[in-house]
């Protein structure tokens, strides 16, 4: 099994697309068709080959997980991808980013522990990957004012924004609705499915598991390459109402 994963990762393409979307669900045809055309450059004419094999390769590596109505993606890069590739794959998204002194990741998230902490655990070193600054409500806005005021500042300033959806926090849902008003890349984080509300679950959101021993790892490692990736694709992480939407 570990021979057929780290196959996986030195295939040319099948290696790529694997990273873009390892700790996610495999999206629908046509986002997942438009990624692998566009962003990976895969021949419009050789895409349903390039599904299939991608899919039976992962399959066959045992990197599918298929759950909640859903396939996703087990991330097992740091059990066997080279030590120091991972730098390398941030500093390469880096570069093609213009990230400029003093703009600010804001991180909407509950407050109480334990999902509290992981500001300082998992959102403040993935955003200091990046360049960006980090920036909570409550811990980095200290104005004076509503705090209603001090988060629209925050959301609105931004150059990206986390989400972290676990528990379906209200406070959260009603910041992430504000930044989707007004069109910015939020990266979405969640330990199920269940709490990403049905209307964003065709955006890419960061699974995580907690009974993995490498979860804490493999989670700042996804977040600061997803907010790379959202900076650099903005239309993976940025919410487009589509007409059906609209129209009810």
């Amino acid at each position: 099994m570990k021979g057929y994963r780290e196959a996986v990762l030195k295939a040319p393409e099948i290696s790529d697309v694997y990273k873009h979307y390892r700790g996610e669900n495999i999206p629908d045809e046509t986002f997942f068709r438009n990624t692998v055309t566009q962003k990976y450059k895969i021949p419009e004419a050789d895409f349903k080959d390039f599904r299939q094999v991608f899919l039976e390769s992962l399959e066959k590596a045992g990197l599918l997980d298929k759950k909640e109505g859903n396939t996703r993606v087990l991330d097992v890069s740091s059990e066997v991808e080279p030590a120091g590739e991972q730098s390398q794959r941030l500093r390469k998204l880096g570069a093609s980013v213009e990230i400029k002194t003093g703009e600010i990741c804001f991180v909407m998230q509950p407050f109480a522990a334990p999902h509290g902490d992981y500001f300082e655990k998992i959102f403040r070193p993935a955003i200091n990957k990046t360049g960006l600054k980090p920036v909570r409500a409550d811990a980095d806005i200290f104005a004076t004012g509503k705090i209603i005021d001090q988060i629209w500042r925050g959301i609105s300033t931004a150059k990206v924004l986390v989400a972290q959806l676990t528990t379906r926090n209200p406070n959260v849902l009603y910041e992430l609705g504000l930044a989707h008003a007004l069109k910015k890349p939020v990266v979405l984080v969640s330990s199920s499915q269940l709490d990403v509300p049905f209307d964003l679950q065709h955006i890419r959101v960061i699974y995580y598991d907690v009974n993995d021993p490498f979860w804490g790892t493999k989670l700042i490692d996804k977040v600061a390459e997803n907010i790379l990736s959202a900076l650099n694709n903005p239309e993976e992480a940025i919410f487009k109402a589509t007409d059906e939407t609209i129209a009810e």
